[in-house]
């Protein structure tokens, strides 16, 4: 069996960009985004999963919804990973790595009514909120304002797709098969 080839400290110290923030701090921050961003993959991929397998008589609207919310979480996925990079840190490599760290379970049911995919994807988002600010906690500790901030914003759009999809879920009855 091979082994793997170990990296010199001088190649390694070359994606060490230059930061003010304490290394250990960096290395705590960017492990979290790292994280992070496996939840965001995870969870972009569950969610247009059930946006193409939607159907029943909200098909039209659980579609729609499903693809917005999905293009948001795309859209801060490069960012969250080039945070990390921005202060020194490393991310994902792999979709094996994402694997191992994600904590949004899959889904590879052949059918979920609708009404169960969007009670799903409202309890991802809700957990993704939590997860979140607990890494929220470990930046502004650090004072980390930047990823901070930009964890604020994220959290606020997580909020809100838990929000849209609590409600399309409230008083409904399984519109399914």
């Amino acid at each position: 069996m091979a082994k793997a080839n170990p990296v010199s400290r001088i190649e390694s110290d070359r994606l060490n960009t230059p930061t003010d923030l304490d290394p250990n701090d960096t290395k705590k921050i960017a492990e979290g985004l790292t994280v992070l961003l496996s939840d965001l993959f995870a969870l972009y991929i569950k969610t247009k999963n059930f946006h193409w397998h939607v159907s029943g008589p909200n098909f039209r609207d659980y579609h729609l919804m499903m693809d917005e919310q999905a293009q948001q979480i795309f859209a801060i996925i490069d960012d969250v990973g080039e945070r990390a990079r921005k202060i020194g840190g490393t991310v994902l490599r792999s979709l094996g790595q994402a694997k191992t760290l994600t904590r949004v379970a899959d889904n590879d049911a052949e059918y979920v009514s609708p009404l169960d995919m969007l009670k799903e994807l409202r309890d991802d988002n809700k957990a993704l909120t939590a997860h979140m600010r607990e890494l929220h906690e470990i930046t502004d500790e650090a004072n980390d304002v930047s990823t901070t901030s930009l964890l604020e914003e994220w959290i606020d759009q997580s909020e809100e797709r838990t929000w849209f999809l609590f409600e399309a879920t409230r008083n409904a009855t399984d519109g399914g098969h």
